[in-house]
């Protein structure tokens, strides 16, 4: 698949999709690499901070220097339109731009982006990807939704697409049907059978489930009331703060952590359950442990299957481009230190994205976006490790996506 990618990318922007688990982010890893091996520039962006850490890039409002703007009248307004020098000279330094999550990026955004482009006479080729039937953009209030596609800069960006099929999440034939049911909303009374049959009763133990919620407040209060529950001293792990540019104030490290998803200080026990966050040769994004000890600069943790794993900080680094001489190096401005773990209580569906989950639940009268409900089931790795709570709602009405992005999807899977 990568000798397909590439040889598109010598002539065309690519458009890379596909649903949970499909491989997308695999094939993004081996193009930036492949790229980076050739001595080419690479810009790795993504609509929000936690998807942009997932990826080791920026936000694209920080990378097009877009500020708060949403819309060219925004930018215009908050006197951005014009391009400045600095952000020409790293535009048209790059040879690849690559965008994650492009589900999540508007269509007023993406014409932003193509101004930048023009602007900065970017002569090399852009990567897009992400699933349409997954999260949308975030909206205003009651603001309709307008998907990048639906921008006259799709069509021009003339982008060649790579549709992934299967799941590397999950080798069971029925749950991948049902997955690609419930993806594609198409529920029959078997579906509402197969669904049903995964409400099941909550184990007392609460602790040894995660529970899905689409509201981030839920998610906060279930995990302190959990970690209340359990013996012993709860033990407060600061976050590393590394602040590189003088010029960077405590507002700016606030937005970085909230963007990334980072807690300035987290709240953990010996004996609490955890997920990873991160990737590492020894664990994986989602997979489930408990806190084994915590020391200075490291935490050990007994995963499911019984091994102890050594875990260090990781870092997660602002960066931004400057020039230097006539050449654009990517300078750091701050970096924060902090273990790669979250607590296994509770998370939400959004922090839930990228993860392999087991032994979870989802609540299902917290689903309020097109696509969530899909999102939280294709986190499994098993229909046998996920139970969903007895909806108030039809299957029908709970598995809703937005119908501008079906319409689309079923476009590209028609022309391919």
């Amino acid at each position: 698949m990568i000798e397909n990618a590439l040889k598109i990318l010598e002539n065309s922007n690519l458009f890379i999709t596909g649903g949970a688990g499909s491989g997308k982010t695999t094939l993004t890893r081996a193009i930036i690499e492949h790229a980076n091996a050739h001595g080419k520039k690479v810009a790795s962006l993504a609509s929000t901070g936690m998807a942009a850490t997932l990826i080791g890039g920026q936000t694209l409002h920080s990378f097009f220097d877009l500020g708060i703007a949403n819309s060219q009248e925004e930018l215009e307004r908050n006197g951005k339109l014009e391009c400045s020098k600095k952000v020409h000279k790293l535009i048209h330094s790059m040879l690849l731009i690559v965008i994650d999550e492009i589900s999540m990026v508007g269509a007023a955004v993406l014409d932003m982006i193509r101004l930048r482009l023009l602007q900065g006479e970017f002569n090399g080729k852009l990567v897009v990807i992400g699933d349409f039937l997954q999260l949308p953009p975030v909206v205003r209030g009651n603001e309709m939704i307008y998907f990048a596609f639906e921008s006259p800069s799709w069509e021009r960006f003339s982008f060649e697409t790579i549709h992934l099929k299967g799941s590397f999440r999950t080798h069971e034939e029925e749950f991948l049907s049902l997955l690609e049911k419930v993806r594609h909303a198409s529920i029959s009374q078997e579906e509402s059978d197969s669904l049903a049959a995964l409400v099941r009763p909550l184990p007392e133990d609460k602790s040894t489930i995660t529970l899905l919620y689409g509201k981030n407040i839920s998610a906060q209060n279930h995990n302190r009331a959990q970690l209340a529950h359990l013996h012993g001293d709860e033990i407060e792990i600061s976050t590393h703060v590394t602040v590189h540019d003088k010029k960077m104030q405590d507002r700016d490290v606030e937005r970085f952590m909230t963007e990334s998803r980072i807690e300035s200080v987290m709240v953990l026990k010996v004996g609490a359950p955890i997920l990873f966050t991160r990737n590492a040769w020894n664990y994986y994004n989602g997979e489930r442990g408990r806190i084994a000890s915590i020391e200075d600069d490291t935490v050990w943790v007994k995963k499911e299957d019984g091994k102890s794993v050594k875990v260090e900080r990781v870092e997660t680094t602002k960066t931004r481009w400057i020039e230097k001489g006539k050449v654009m190096n990517e300078e750091k401005l701050m970096t924060l230190s902090q273990f790669p773990v979250t607590l296994a209580f509770a998370i939400t569906i959004h922090k839930s994205q990228g993860m392999s989950l087991s032994d979870y639940v989802i609540e299902t009268n917290e689903i309020f976006a097109p696509s969530q409900f899909y999102v939280a089931l294709s986190r499994s790795i098993s229909a046998h490790r996920v139970t969903l709570t007895k909806p108030n709602r039809s299957w029908e009405r709970l598995c809703f996506i937005h119908p501008k992005a079906l319409n689309f999807v079923k476009t590209i899977v028609s022309n391919r």
